[in-house]
């Protein structure tokens, strides 16, 4: 039961390599130091790379979900699967610079 647990959780914890494929629509925007996007108002975009594995995945569902509002993050979250987003939250949360 124990090892169960162990591979399952290994699989839910997500892909770097496959975030990195993923990476594209959030580069555009997270791989900019000191970007800030002009809609719906002008802000500062947060740099997301070295963030918190479980802040990032609930942070992405809740942009999906709607339940966190940013219409460019909902647009871009709305199309991501639960496996999506945990394969780019261990991407964003290891080792590289965006």
């Amino acid at each position: 039961m124990v090892s169960l647990f162990a591979a399952s959780s290994a699989v839910a914890a997500g892909d770097p390599e496959a975030g990195a494929q993923l990476n594209a629509q959030c580069q555009g925007c997270h791989g900019i130091i000191g970007f800030k996007a002009a809609y719906p108002t002008v802000y500062s975009v947060p740099k997301i790379g070295g963030q918190n594995y479980d802040y990032l995945v609930l942070a992405l569902k809740a942009y999906r979900d709607g339940e966190r509002t940013n219409e460019t993050m909902h647009a871009i979250a709305s199309n991501l699967s639960d496996q999506d987003i945990d394969d780019l939250a261990a991407y964003y949360s290891g080792d590289q610079k965006n």
